[in-house]
Protein backbone atom coordinates (compact mmCIF):
# COMPACT_ATOMS: atom_id res chain seq x y z
CA UNK A 1 0.00 0.00 0.00
CA UNK A 2 1.33 3.45 -0.89
CA UNK A 3 2.12 6.11 1.68
CA UNK A 4 -0.83 8.29 0.71
CA UNK A 5 -3.23 5.34 0.98
CA UNK A 6 -1.81 4.41 4.40
CA UNK A 7 -2.18 7.96 5.67
CA UNK A 8 -5.75 8.08 4.39
CA UNK A 9 -6.57 4.80 6.15
CA UNK A 10 -5.00 6.06 9.37
CA UNK A 11 -7.07 9.24 9.21
CA UNK A 12 -10.22 7.16 8.74
CA UNK A 13 -9.21 4.99 11.69
CA UNK A 14 -8.64 8.12 13.77
CA UNK A 15 -12.13 9.39 12.91
CA UNK A 16 -13.66 6.05 13.90
CA UNK A 17 -11.63 6.03 17.11
CA UNK A 18 -12.81 9.55 17.91
CA UNK A 19 -16.46 8.51 17.61
CA UNK A 20 -15.88 5.42 19.74
CA UNK A 21 -14.02 7.42 22.39
CA UNK A 22 -16.73 10.10 22.39
CA UNK A 23 -19.56 7.64 23.00
CA UNK A 24 -17.47 5.66 25.48
CA UNK A 25 -16.94 8.83 27.51
CA UNK A 26 -20.68 9.52 27.41
CA UNK A 27 -21.31 6.18 29.14
CA UNK A 28 -18.58 6.47 31.76
CA UNK A 29 -20.89 8.29 34.17
CA UNK A 30 -24.31 8.89 32.59
CA UNK A 31 -25.95 9.85 35.89
CA UNK A 32 -23.33 12.44 36.88
CA UNK A 33 -21.44 13.90 33.88
CA UNK A 34 -19.53 16.23 36.20
CA UNK A 35 -17.75 13.22 37.71
CA UNK A 36 -15.80 12.81 34.45
CA UNK A 37 -12.62 14.93 34.41
CA UNK A 38 -12.66 15.77 30.69
CA UNK A 39 -15.42 16.29 28.18
CA UNK A 40 -16.28 13.49 25.73
CA UNK A 41 -14.60 15.32 22.87
CA UNK A 42 -11.25 15.14 24.66
CA UNK A 43 -11.68 11.42 25.26
CA UNK A 44 -12.40 10.95 21.56
CA UNK A 45 -9.36 13.05 20.65
CA UNK A 46 -7.20 11.06 23.08
CA UNK A 47 -8.25 7.76 21.49
CA UNK A 48 -7.83 9.16 17.95
CA UNK A 49 -4.34 10.46 18.68
CA UNK A 50 -3.15 7.14 20.07
CA UNK A 51 -4.65 5.34 17.07
CA UNK A 52 -3.09 7.45 14.33
CA UNK A 53 -0.22 9.56 15.65
CA UNK A 54 2.39 6.86 16.45
CA UNK A 55 1.79 5.11 13.13
CA UNK A 56 1.99 8.40 11.19
CA UNK A 57 5.28 9.36 12.84
CA UNK A 58 6.80 5.96 12.07
CA UNK A 59 5.59 6.17 8.46
CA UNK A 60 7.14 9.61 7.99
CA UNK A 61 10.49 8.48 9.38
CA UNK A 62 10.31 5.29 7.29
CA UNK A 63 9.57 7.24 4.13
CA UNK A 64 12.51 9.56 4.80
CA UNK A 65 14.98 6.68 5.31
CA UNK A 66 13.60 4.22 2.77
CA UNK A 67 14.93 5.78 -0.49
CA UNK A 68 18.53 5.92 0.73
CA UNK A 69 18.40 2.37 2.06
CA UNK A 70 16.94 0.99 -1.17
CA UNK A 71 19.41 2.91 -3.31
CA UNK A 72 22.35 1.65 -1.25
CA UNK A 73 21.13 -1.94 -1.58
CA UNK A 74 20.69 -1.70 -5.34
CA UNK A 75 23.97 0.17 -5.89
CA UNK A 76 25.90 -2.56 -4.06
CA UNK A 77 24.94 -5.02 -6.82
CA UNK A 78 25.91 -2.81 -9.75
CA UNK A 79 28.96 -3.81 -11.85
CA UNK A 80 32.37 -2.84 -10.50
CA UNK A 81 33.16 -0.59 -13.46
CA UNK A 82 30.06 1.48 -12.66
CA UNK A 83 30.84 1.74 -8.95
CA UNK A 84 34.38 2.86 -9.73
CA UNK A 85 33.08 5.82 -11.74
CA UNK A 86 32.12 9.28 -10.53
CA UNK A 87 29.01 10.12 -8.56
CA UNK A 88 27.43 11.45 -11.72
CA UNK A 89 27.95 8.16 -13.55
CA UNK A 90 26.52 6.17 -10.65
CA UNK A 91 23.53 8.52 -10.51
CA UNK A 92 22.99 8.09 -14.25
CA UNK A 93 23.10 4.30 -13.91
CA UNK A 94 20.62 4.40 -11.03
CA UNK A 95 18.32 6.59 -13.13
CA UNK A 96 18.30 3.97 -15.86
CA UNK A 97 17.62 1.24 -13.29
CA UNK A 98 14.68 3.19 -11.88
CA UNK A 99 13.24 3.73 -15.36
CA UNK A 100 13.55 0.02 -16.17
CA UNK A 101 11.97 -0.83 -12.83
CA UNK A 102 9.00 1.38 -13.68
CA UNK A 103 8.70 -0.33 -17.05
CA UNK A 104 8.84 -3.82 -15.52
CA UNK A 105 5.96 -2.96 -13.18
CA UNK A 106 3.77 -2.22 -16.20
CA UNK A 107 4.55 -5.45 -18.08
CA UNK A 108 2.79 -8.76 -17.85
CA UNK A 109 4.79 -11.87 -16.78
CA UNK A 110 5.06 -13.00 -20.42
CA UNK A 111 6.31 -9.58 -21.48
CA UNK A 112 8.83 -9.57 -18.64
CA UNK A 113 10.23 -12.89 -19.87
CA UNK A 114 10.46 -11.50 -23.39
CA UNK A 115 12.24 -8.37 -22.09
CA UNK A 116 14.82 -10.48 -20.29
CA UNK A 117 15.50 -12.46 -23.44
CA UNK A 118 16.12 -9.51 -25.75
CA UNK A 119 17.30 -6.00 -24.78
CA UNK A 120 15.83 -4.50 -27.94
CA UNK A 121 12.50 -6.17 -27.26
CA UNK A 122 12.66 -4.81 -23.70
CA UNK A 123 13.20 -1.28 -25.02
CA UNK A 124 10.28 -1.65 -27.41
CA UNK A 125 8.00 -2.97 -24.67
CA UNK A 126 8.97 -0.20 -22.29
CA UNK A 127 8.31 2.47 -24.91
CA UNK A 128 4.90 0.93 -25.61
CA UNK A 129 4.11 1.40 -21.90
CA UNK A 130 5.22 5.04 -21.91
CA UNK A 131 8.70 4.49 -20.42
CA UNK A 132 11.44 5.98 -22.62
CA UNK A 133 14.95 4.50 -22.30
CA UNK A 134 17.85 5.82 -24.37
CA UNK A 135 19.64 2.47 -24.83
CA UNK A 136 18.40 -1.13 -24.68
CA UNK A 137 18.81 -2.42 -21.09
CA UNK A 138 21.19 -5.34 -20.60
CA UNK A 139 20.68 -8.28 -18.24
CA UNK A 140 22.49 -6.58 -15.36
CA UNK A 141 20.26 -3.52 -15.53
CA UNK A 142 17.10 -5.65 -15.70
CA UNK A 143 18.29 -7.74 -12.73
CA UNK A 144 18.98 -4.57 -10.71
CA UNK A 145 15.56 -3.23 -11.67
CA UNK A 146 13.90 -6.47 -10.53
CA UNK A 147 15.78 -6.25 -7.23
CA UNK A 148 14.65 -2.65 -6.84
CA UNK A 149 11.02 -3.65 -7.37
CA UNK A 150 11.33 -6.55 -4.93
CA UNK A 151 12.80 -4.35 -2.20
CA UNK A 152 10.12 -1.76 -2.77
CA UNK A 153 7.43 -4.42 -2.55
CA UNK A 154 8.82 -5.84 0.69
CA UNK A 155 9.16 -2.34 2.11
CA UNK A 156 5.52 -1.54 1.31
CA UNK A 157 4.35 -4.77 2.95
CA UNK A 158 6.45 -4.15 6.04
CA UNK A 159 5.31 -0.54 6.20
CA UNK A 160 1.66 -1.56 6.01
CA UNK A 161 2.09 -4.24 8.67
CA UNK A 162 3.91 -1.92 11.07
CA UNK A 163 1.33 0.87 10.59
CA UNK A 164 -1.56 -1.55 11.18
CA UNK A 165 0.10 -3.00 14.29
CA UNK A 166 0.79 0.43 15.78
CA UNK A 167 -2.74 1.65 15.04
CA UNK A 168 -4.36 -1.42 16.64
CA UNK A 169 -2.00 -1.42 19.60
CA UNK A 170 -2.50 2.32 20.17
CA UNK A 171 -6.28 1.98 19.99
CA UNK A 172 -6.36 -0.88 22.50
CA UNK A 173 -3.92 0.85 24.85
CA UNK A 174 -5.83 4.14 24.83
CA UNK A 175 -9.25 2.48 25.02
CA UNK A 176 -8.24 0.65 28.20
CA UNK A 177 -7.13 3.95 29.70
CA UNK A 178 -10.53 5.59 29.27
CA UNK A 179 -12.00 6.26 32.70
CA UNK A 180 -13.73 9.11 34.58
CA UNK A 181 -10.42 10.13 36.17
CA UNK A 182 -8.43 10.17 32.92
CA UNK A 183 -7.04 13.66 32.28
CA UNK A 184 -7.74 13.40 28.57
CA UNK A 185 -7.92 17.16 28.11
CA UNK A 186 -4.42 17.65 29.52
CA UNK A 187 -2.99 14.89 27.31
CA UNK A 188 -4.64 16.19 24.15
CA UNK A 189 -3.62 19.79 24.85
CA UNK A 190 -0.04 18.69 25.44
CA UNK A 191 0.02 17.10 21.98
CA UNK A 192 -1.49 20.25 20.48
CA UNK A 193 1.15 22.41 22.19
CA UNK A 194 3.92 20.16 20.87
CA UNK A 195 2.44 20.41 17.38
CA UNK A 196 2.34 24.20 17.63
CA UNK A 197 5.93 24.27 18.84
CA UNK A 198 6.99 22.08 15.93
CA UNK A 199 5.17 24.36 13.49
CA UNK A 200 6.77 27.47 14.96
CA UNK A 201 10.23 25.90 14.77
CA UNK A 202 9.93 25.19 11.04
CA UNK A 203 10.98 28.73 10.11
CA UNK A 204 13.88 28.65 12.54
CA UNK A 205 15.12 25.26 11.36
CA UNK A 206 14.73 26.33 7.73
CA UNK A 207 16.84 29.41 8.37
CA UNK A 208 19.47 27.36 10.16
CA UNK A 209 19.53 24.82 7.32
CA UNK A 210 19.91 27.55 4.70
CA UNK A 211 22.73 29.21 6.61
CA UNK A 212 24.62 25.97 7.20
CA UNK A 213 24.25 24.68 3.65
CA UNK A 214 25.48 27.96 2.18
CA UNK A 215 28.17 28.42 4.84
CA UNK A 216 29.81 25.02 4.31
CA UNK A 217 30.06 25.53 0.55
CA UNK A 218 31.35 29.08 1.07
CA UNK A 219 34.10 27.78 3.34
CA UNK A 220 35.03 25.30 0.61
CA UNK A 221 35.23 28.17 -1.89
CA UNK A 222 37.50 30.21 0.36
CA UNK A 223 39.91 27.28 0.41
CA UNK A 224 40.55 28.04 -3.28
CA UNK A 225 40.24 31.84 -3.25
CA UNK A 226 41.43 34.28 -0.60
CA UNK A 227 38.57 35.93 1.28
CA UNK A 228 40.47 39.24 1.12
CA UNK A 229 40.71 39.02 -2.66
CA UNK A 230 37.03 38.15 -2.83
CA UNK A 231 35.85 41.06 -0.68
CA UNK A 232 38.21 43.71 -2.09
CA UNK A 233 38.60 42.59 -5.72
CA UNK A 234 37.41 44.98 -8.43
CA UNK A 235 37.40 42.54 -11.35
CA UNK A 236 34.80 39.83 -11.87
CA UNK A 237 36.07 37.28 -14.38
CA UNK A 238 35.30 33.73 -13.15
CA UNK A 239 36.36 32.00 -16.35
CA UNK A 240 36.47 28.22 -16.26
CA UNK A 241 39.88 26.60 -16.26
CA UNK A 242 41.14 24.91 -19.42
CA UNK A 243 43.96 22.49 -19.98
CA UNK A 244 47.35 24.17 -19.70
CA UNK A 245 45.81 27.48 -18.51
CA UNK A 246 47.73 28.48 -15.42
CA UNK A 247 45.47 31.44 -14.74
CA UNK A 248 42.27 29.65 -15.58
CA UNK A 249 40.86 30.04 -12.12
CA UNK A 250 39.76 33.58 -12.96
CA UNK A 251 39.18 36.58 -10.70
CA UNK A 252 36.34 36.77 -8.20
CA UNK A 253 36.08 40.42 -7.15
CA UNK A 254 32.88 41.10 -5.21
CA UNK A 255 32.93 44.90 -5.40
CA UNK A 256 31.46 45.30 -8.95
CA UNK A 257 28.56 43.01 -8.06
CA UNK A 258 27.98 44.64 -4.67
CA UNK A 259 28.09 48.08 -6.24
CA UNK A 260 25.62 47.10 -8.95
CA UNK A 261 23.27 45.61 -6.35
CA UNK A 262 23.36 48.71 -4.14
CA UNK A 263 23.25 51.15 -7.07
CA UNK A 264 20.10 49.66 -8.60
CA UNK A 265 18.50 49.37 -5.15
CA UNK A 266 19.23 53.04 -4.41
CA UNK A 267 17.64 54.13 -7.69
CA UNK A 268 14.64 51.92 -6.93
CA UNK A 269 14.25 53.48 -3.48
CA UNK A 270 14.56 56.99 -4.97
CA UNK A 271 11.57 56.10 -7.15
CA UNK A 272 9.53 54.13 -4.63
CA UNK A 273 9.95 56.09 -1.39
CA UNK A 274 8.55 59.48 -2.50
CA UNK A 275 5.69 57.98 -4.48
CA UNK A 276 4.84 55.40 -1.84
CA UNK A 277 5.11 57.82 1.07
CA UNK A 278 3.01 60.52 -0.63
CA UNK A 279 0.41 57.91 -1.55
CA UNK A 280 0.33 56.71 2.05
CA UNK A 281 -0.15 60.28 3.35
CA UNK A 282 -2.98 60.86 0.90
CA UNK A 283 -4.76 57.61 1.72
CA UNK A 284 -4.48 57.98 5.49
CA UNK A 285 -5.01 61.74 5.91
CA UNK A 286 -6.86 63.18 2.91
CA UNK A 287 -8.69 60.45 1.00
CA UNK A 288 -12.34 59.64 1.59
CA UNK A 289 -12.82 56.15 3.09
CA UNK A 290 -14.41 54.94 -0.14
CA UNK A 291 -11.50 56.29 -2.18
CA UNK A 292 -9.00 54.70 0.22
CA UNK A 293 -10.81 51.36 -0.04
CA UNK A 294 -10.31 51.50 -3.82
CA UNK A 295 -6.84 53.03 -4.14
CA UNK A 296 -5.05 50.91 -1.54
CA UNK A 297 -5.96 47.51 -3.09
CA UNK A 298 -5.07 48.90 -6.52
CA UNK A 299 -1.60 49.84 -5.30
CA UNK A 300 -1.16 46.51 -3.54
CA UNK A 301 -1.90 44.70 -6.81
CA UNK A 302 1.53 45.83 -8.03
CA UNK A 303 3.11 43.47 -5.48
CA UNK A 304 1.22 40.52 -6.97
CA UNK A 305 2.54 40.94 -10.52
CA UNK A 306 5.28 38.37 -11.33
CA UNK A 307 8.73 39.90 -11.54
CA UNK A 308 9.30 38.42 -15.00
CA UNK A 309 6.38 40.55 -16.22
CA UNK A 310 8.12 43.63 -14.81
CA UNK A 311 11.21 42.52 -16.72
CA UNK A 312 9.25 42.34 -19.96
CA UNK A 313 7.81 45.79 -19.23
CA UNK A 314 11.34 47.14 -18.71
CA UNK A 315 12.69 45.62 -21.93
CA UNK A 316 9.75 46.49 -24.17
CA UNK A 317 8.66 49.87 -22.79
CA UNK A 318 10.87 51.59 -20.22
CA UNK A 319 14.28 50.82 -21.75
CA UNK A 320 13.43 51.99 -25.30
CA UNK A 321 11.61 55.05 -23.88
CA UNK A 322 14.65 56.13 -21.83
CA UNK A 323 16.90 55.53 -24.85
CA UNK A 324 14.63 57.72 -27.00
CA UNK A 325 14.44 60.51 -24.40
CA UNK A 326 18.21 60.42 -23.97
CA UNK A 327 18.80 60.70 -27.70
CA UNK A 328 16.44 63.69 -27.89
CA UNK A 329 18.39 65.63 -25.25
CA UNK A 330 21.83 64.50 -26.38
CA UNK A 331 22.49 61.75 -23.81
CA UNK A 332 23.37 58.14 -24.43
CA UNK A 333 21.14 55.95 -22.25
CA UNK A 334 21.45 52.26 -22.94
CA UNK A 335 18.18 50.31 -23.02
CA UNK A 336 19.65 47.98 -20.39
CA UNK A 337 20.96 50.26 -17.69
CA UNK A 338 20.83 51.16 -14.01
CA UNK A 339 18.03 53.62 -14.70
CA UNK A 340 15.86 51.10 -16.51
CA UNK A 341 16.19 48.44 -13.83
CA UNK A 342 15.95 50.92 -10.96
CA UNK A 343 12.80 52.64 -12.22
CA UNK A 344 10.95 49.39 -12.89
CA UNK A 345 12.10 47.88 -9.61
CA UNK A 346 10.99 51.05 -7.83
CA UNK A 347 7.52 50.67 -9.33
CA UNK A 348 7.47 47.07 -8.09
CA UNK A 349 8.29 47.97 -4.46
CA UNK A 350 5.92 50.96 -4.20
CA UNK A 351 3.29 48.80 -2.41
CA UNK A 352 5.84 47.81 0.25
CA UNK A 353 6.31 51.48 1.12
CA UNK A 354 2.78 52.78 0.58
CA UNK A 355 0.79 50.00 2.23
CA UNK A 356 3.00 49.64 5.31
CA UNK A 357 3.38 53.41 5.73
CA UNK A 358 -0.39 53.87 5.38
CA UNK A 359 -1.04 51.34 8.15
CA UNK A 360 1.58 52.97 10.35
CA UNK A 361 0.29 56.52 9.84
CA UNK A 362 -3.29 55.38 10.40
CA UNK A 363 -2.23 53.85 13.73
CA UNK A 364 -1.11 57.24 15.11
CA UNK A 365 -3.52 58.15 17.96
CA UNK A 366 -6.05 60.82 16.99
CA UNK A 367 -5.27 62.56 20.25
CA UNK A 368 -2.01 63.81 18.72
CA UNK A 369 -3.85 65.27 15.74
CA UNK A 370 -6.58 66.84 17.87
CA UNK A 371 -3.99 68.37 20.17
CA UNK A 372 -2.23 69.91 17.18
CA UNK A 373 -5.50 71.26 15.80
CA UNK A 374 -6.32 72.66 19.22
CA UNK A 375 -3.09 74.67 19.15
CA UNK A 376 -4.14 76.22 15.83
CA UNK A 377 -2.10 74.12 13.40
CA UNK A 378 -3.45 73.38 9.95
CA UNK A 379 -3.83 69.86 8.59
CA UNK A 380 -0.64 70.08 6.52
CA UNK A 381 1.31 71.44 9.49
CA UNK A 382 -0.06 68.64 11.67
CA UNK A 383 1.05 66.03 9.16
CA UNK A 384 4.54 67.52 8.76
CA UNK A 385 5.27 68.31 12.42
CA UNK A 386 3.23 65.75 14.38
CA UNK A 387 2.08 62.74 12.38
CA UNK A 388 5.21 62.07 10.30
CA UNK A 389 7.69 62.48 13.19
CA UNK A 390 5.58 60.10 15.28
CA UNK A 391 5.37 57.59 12.43
CA UNK A 392 8.99 57.96 11.38
CA UNK A 393 10.34 54.74 13.02
CA UNK A 394 7.67 52.65 11.33
CA UNK A 395 8.16 54.37 7.98
CA UNK A 396 11.90 53.70 8.19
CA UNK A 397 11.13 50.05 8.87
CA UNK A 398 8.88 49.91 5.80
CA UNK A 399 11.62 51.47 3.65
CA UNK A 400 14.19 48.96 4.91
CA UNK A 401 11.86 46.07 4.12
CA UNK A 402 11.40 47.47 0.61
CA UNK A 403 15.17 47.81 0.28
CA UNK A 404 15.72 44.17 1.20
CA UNK A 405 13.14 43.20 -1.42
CA UNK A 406 14.97 45.24 -4.05
CA UNK A 407 18.37 43.81 -3.13
CA UNK A 408 17.18 40.25 -3.65
CA UNK A 409 15.51 40.82 -7.04
CA UNK A 410 16.83 38.85 -10.03
CA UNK A 411 14.57 38.73 -13.08
CA UNK A 412 14.20 42.49 -13.52
CA UNK A 413 17.97 42.94 -13.35
CA UNK A 414 18.64 40.15 -15.85
CA UNK A 415 16.36 41.71 -18.44
CA UNK A 416 16.72 45.41 -17.66
CA UNK A 417 20.29 45.94 -16.38
CA UNK A 418 22.35 43.37 -18.25
CA UNK A 419 25.01 40.96 -17.04
CA UNK A 420 28.14 43.10 -17.27
CA UNK A 421 29.96 43.57 -13.95
CA UNK A 422 30.97 47.24 -14.05
CA UNK A 423 32.18 49.72 -11.47
CA UNK A 424 30.59 52.88 -12.84
CA UNK A 425 28.82 55.96 -11.53
CA UNK A 426 26.96 56.50 -14.80
CA UNK A 427 23.33 55.37 -14.33
CA UNK A 428 22.92 55.10 -18.10
CA UNK A 429 25.34 52.17 -18.34
CA UNK A 430 24.80 48.47 -17.73
CA UNK A 431 25.68 46.82 -14.44
CA UNK A 432 24.74 43.55 -12.81
CA UNK A 433 23.93 42.29 -9.33
CA UNK A 434 24.86 39.47 -7.00
CA UNK A 435 21.69 37.50 -7.70
CA UNK A 436 22.23 37.55 -11.45
CA UNK A 437 25.74 36.12 -11.11
CA UNK A 438 24.51 33.42 -8.74
CA UNK A 439 22.13 32.26 -11.45
CA UNK A 440 24.75 32.43 -14.21
CA UNK A 441 27.34 30.50 -12.17
CA UNK A 442 24.89 27.68 -11.46
CA UNK A 443 23.41 27.40 -14.94
CA UNK A 444 23.97 24.04 -16.59
CA UNK A 445 24.93 20.56 -15.44
CA UNK A 446 27.76 21.37 -13.02
CA UNK A 447 29.47 19.77 -10.04
CA UNK A 448 30.22 21.79 -6.93
CA UNK A 449 33.94 21.14 -6.86
CA UNK A 450 35.44 24.15 -8.64
CA UNK A 451 35.73 27.82 -7.63
CA UNK A 452 33.54 28.79 -10.58
CA UNK A 453 30.55 27.00 -9.07
CA UNK A 454 31.37 27.34 -5.37
CA UNK A 455 31.55 31.12 -5.73
CA UNK A 456 27.77 31.15 -6.09
CA UNK A 457 27.47 30.03 -2.48
CA UNK A 458 29.88 32.73 -1.32
CA UNK A 459 27.79 35.30 -3.17
CA UNK A 460 24.62 33.86 -1.70
CA UNK A 461 26.04 33.98 1.80
CA UNK A 462 27.05 37.61 1.33
CA UNK A 463 23.59 38.51 0.04
CA UNK A 464 21.98 36.56 2.87
CA UNK A 465 23.91 38.51 5.51
CA UNK A 466 23.02 41.81 3.83
CA UNK A 467 19.29 41.16 3.52
CA UNK A 468 19.05 39.48 6.92
CA UNK A 469 20.64 42.50 8.56
CA UNK A 470 18.18 44.84 6.85
CA UNK A 471 15.19 42.69 7.80
CA UNK A 472 16.26 42.34 11.42
CA UNK A 473 16.88 46.06 11.74
CA UNK A 474 13.55 46.86 10.07
CA UNK A 475 11.62 44.49 12.34
CA UNK A 476 13.37 45.96 15.37
CA UNK A 477 12.31 49.47 14.41
CA UNK A 478 8.72 48.43 13.61
CA UNK A 479 8.32 46.56 16.90
CA UNK A 480 9.73 49.45 18.84
CA UNK A 481 7.26 51.76 17.12
CA UNK A 482 4.27 49.51 17.77
CA UNK A 483 5.07 49.14 21.46
CA UNK A 484 5.01 52.90 21.77
CA UNK A 485 1.28 53.16 20.95
CA UNK A 486 -0.15 49.90 22.30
Amino acid sequence: MSLSALLFCLLLAAMVAFVIGFWRAKRLSPDNPRAVHSRPGYHGGYLALWTALPAILVLLVWSAVEPRFIQAEVESNLPAQVLEGSEGQIGLAMGVVRSVATGLERLTPAEVAAAKASPKEAQRLFESKGVVIATPPNAVVIASAEELNNIRHLSRLAKTAVAAFLAIFGFIFAFRKLSPNLRARNRVEQVVILALMAASSVAIMTTVGIVLSVLFESVEFFKHVSIIDFLTGTIWDPRFASAGDAGGQGQFGLLPLMWGTLYISIVALVVAVPIGLLAAIYMSEYAHPKVRATVKPALEMLAGIPTIVYGFFAVVTVGPFLNFVGSEIGLVIQPTSVLTAGIVMGIMIIPFVSSLSDDIISAIPNALREGSYGLGATQSETIKRVVLPAALPGIVGAILLAASRAIGETMIVVLAAGIAANLTLNPAESVTTITVKIVSQLTGDLEFNTPQTLVAFALGFTLFILTLGLNVYALYIVRKYREQYE
